[in-house]
Parts: C-alpha cells; structure tokens; sequence
C-alpha cells in the first residue's frame, strides 16, 4: 500500500465516530467512559417503565458511541431498546416536540418490522395506517401512489421527515392542538412490541444536544410536557450549557436525572496552569489507545502523537479532528511531491494543522469574547456562568469544564493559544 493510500485509510478510519457497526466496534472500540455507562445502566434499570432521563457532555466527548453501548448493554438485561440521531430525522434548524415525538413513533415501528417482532398482521396494518393519515392534497396522492407500487411506505415518511420541510408543517399542523393523540400512538406501537417481545421499551434520542441553545430553551421550557407523555423510558441528550440555566435545571430535575459525561481530564486544577505538570497517565492513556488503532506506529511520531492528545484538552472529538487535519497535511504533501515516501505526522505537520484549526475558531470571536475567556482563564471560572455569552463559549469548545472536588473551566488548548498570540495571557517559558 503506498503512503498516500495508508493515509486515505487513516482519514477514514478517523471518521467512524460514533461506533455503532459491530466491525467497528470490534476494531476501534476502547473502554471509555465506563463509570458514567455504569451510571446510565443503573438509572435506567431501577427506574420506572415511564421514566425519562437526561443526558450530557461537552460536544465530541464520546457521547454518542456510549448510548450504542447502552442500547446493547440494555438488550443484553431484557430491554426492547431503539435509539436514533435527531439529525437524521429533522433538520436541526426545525426541531420541535412533535417531530421528536413523530420521529420516536416512526423508529419504534421501523425498528419492530425491521426485526419481524411478531405483531398481528391486522394490528400491523392498524398501525402503518395512522402514518397516512395527512391533510394536503399533494402528500395524500404521493401516499396513494408509493402504497401502490408496493413501497416501504415508513421509509418513506422518514425521508419526507428529514427533507421536507412542508411534510414537517404538515405533521406539526395535524397535531399540535392533540400532542396526547400522538403519545397514544407511541404507547400503541410500544404496547404491541412489549406484548410480542415481553420487554419494556428504551428509546434514546440522540443529538438534541447540537440544537441551539434557543432552540433548545424553547423546546424544554414550553414543551417539557408533551416529551414526557408517552409511557415507555426515554433517554434524551442536552447541551451542557443547559444545564447552567437554572429554569431548566429545576424543570428537568423536578421529574428526571440528569447524568454527565465529563471531559477527559489531564491535570487537577492545581497543576493545570504549570509548565512544569505532569498529566494523568490514565487519561492519556485512554485518548493515545484510540489513535493507536486509527493510526498505524510507522504514520506519525511518539512525541507527536503525545501533543496531539493535550491539544485535545481531553475531548475526544478534538483530538480527532486535529488526527483528521495532520493526515489531510500528509496527504497535501504527498500529492505536491509523490517522491516523497516517507511522510508522516510529525511535529511540522502538526504545527500546519494546529494553525487551521486555530484559525477556524478565532473567525468566530468577538474582541469581548477574548476578554471573557482571559478572566475565564485566570480564575478557573467565568464571571458569570449563566450569562449567555459563556454558555455560548462552553457550547462551541473555547471553554472546557472539568471536575475534582468541584466544578473548573479551562480554555481549549488551540484558544489558549490564540489568547497568547494576543498577549492577554503571558506565554509560559
């Protein structure tokens, strides 16, 4: 295999986040996050049949991958357990309470024929039919004509659900004077597939945690209601910025967990700003494990690798971005000069790619945000956690939250940079 070829492989390899596929999940799996699993396991174990369940984490910290292994870990202790990314259902600009619910009923269904759960074929039919049941002239002749020519008549609901933002106005119009019509129709589906299967249903919904925050706000102040009226458990994921408004702290905890999945910490708070720390060696151990099986040893030096996991600042996604940046760098390189063989990742090719990255995140900071990320850093803590221009700074990965004994914030490593570069922080050495 050529170097430009074991590169594109790399690159690829790199991409599969989050794990789903068991080949993946065979190949690149590491042990991560094991207690917070442990602690979702439980929640949802000794928790009621109807219980809802909150879930959050910084961006890319490994969010998603763990909620596969739950689902699995959840079938292996008798659960009906169907999980999906709200991305792929809705485009996340339009998200709503009723999409998410329509969305959570479509899945259940898909899911049960998919798996042949054995359902009367009249019950069936009863079923599929509430899907069809549209308003506009235009979808009740498009439903007529895929149903037939013999179509995958759910497939294709979830394809107007996704793309069609006229199918999602029609949905939200039929239903958003009766939420408790579609609740009943979730419980309708999952009753069926508990009487089938003799299992209670989980059904976790991912990536709520990329809506904007004001979408997000929105959503959960004004609709909590509706997302908990179907009886069955559901696990959904939040940003962590909500978890710093107070309103929707007391609202989600009045009635629900909420479980965390911390970054990846390299030092304790005392040592963070010291040149001279030494890192956790379990942490780094566990970040240099996923790229050990992304990364062949022969693509990229020890030492290199080393500073690619601290430039991460312990989030998992950082790192393989940056892993993405330095292979896109090598393989530049390669198609400029084919002679040149032995390309790897090395501390020049890291610099080049630290400086892309550096560059996309500076494009979004105002000259306030880099005074608030300056105190951010001095005192391990913004000046005001809930004001909306931190939440947006902890949202985005320029402000990173870490726990010991407490809460502490720190800035991203490539932001902490960029802050240097502009003498607000006083470069070490």
């Amino acid at each position: 295999m050529t170097r430009l070829a074991q590169f594109t492989q790399v690159y690829r390899n790199l991409r599969l986040f989050p794990l789903f596929e068991p080949e993946e999940i065979e190949k690149f799996r590491v042990a991560y996050g094991q207690k917070t699993l442990k602690d979702l396991r439980q929640e949802i174990l000794t928790s009621e049949d109807n219980s809802k369940l909150f879930f959050t984490g910084h961006l890319g910290c490994g969010k998603s991958t763990l909620l596969g292994q739950l689902s699995a870990q959840m079938r292996e202790r008798g659960l009906y357990s169907v999980g999906f990314s709200i991305a792929d259902r809705v485009e996340l600009s339009d998200v709503n309470h009723i999409n998410i619910l329509y969305s959570i009923a479509l899945t259940l269904m898909e899911k049960a024929l998919s798996e042949n759960v054995p359902i009367p074929e009249d019950t069936q039919n009863k079923l599929i039919k509430w899907f069809t049941q549209v308003k506009s002239e235009v979808y009740v002749k498009q439903i007529a004509q895929e149903m037939s020519v013999g179509a995958n008549i759910l497939e294709f609901f979830r394809g107007k659900l996704q793309t069609e933002k006229a199918f999602r106005e029609e949905i939200k119009e039929i239903y958003q004077n009766s939420v408790s019509d579609l609740a009943t129709q979730i419980d309708l589906i999952a009753t069926e597939i508990q009487i089938a299967t003799k299992k209670p249903i989980l059904v976790i919904v991912d990536d709520l945690e990329k809506l904007d925050l004001a979408v997000f706000r929105t959503l959960f102040q004004e609709h909590i209601n509706s997302l908990y009226l179907p009886n069955i458990r559901i696990v959904f994921t939040i940003p962590i910025a909500a978890i710093r408004d107070p309103v929707l702290v007391a609202t989600m905890n009045a009635r629900s967990q909420i479980i965390q999945l911390s970054v990846t910490k390299f030092f304790h708070r005392e040592q963070a700003h010291q040149s001279d720390a030494e890192p956790i060696e379990g942490s780094i151990e566990t970040l240099q494990a996923i790229l050990e099986k992304r990364i062949p040893e022969e693509l990229i030096e020890p030492e290199t690798k080393q500073e690619i996991i601290m430039l991460s600042g312990g989030v998992l996604r950082e790192m393989v971005r940056l892993a993405r940046e330095c292979c896109r760098e090598c393989m530049s390189r390669i198609d400029e000069d084919p002679e040149q063989a032995d390309v790897k990742i090395d501390a020049d090719v890291l610099k080049e790619a630290a400086k892309n990255l550096r560059i996309q995140f500076s494009r979004t900071l105002g000259s306030n945000m880099f005074t608030l990320l300056a105190k951010t850093y001095q005192e391990f803590a913004p000046p005001d956690a809930n004001s909306a221009e931190f939440l947006k700074l902890l949202h985005g990965l320029y402000v990173l939250e870490y726990e010991n004994d407490e809460l502490w914030y720190d800035l991203h490593p490539l932001i902490l940079d960029l802050l240097k570069r502009r003498k607000l922080i006083e470069a070490e050495g």
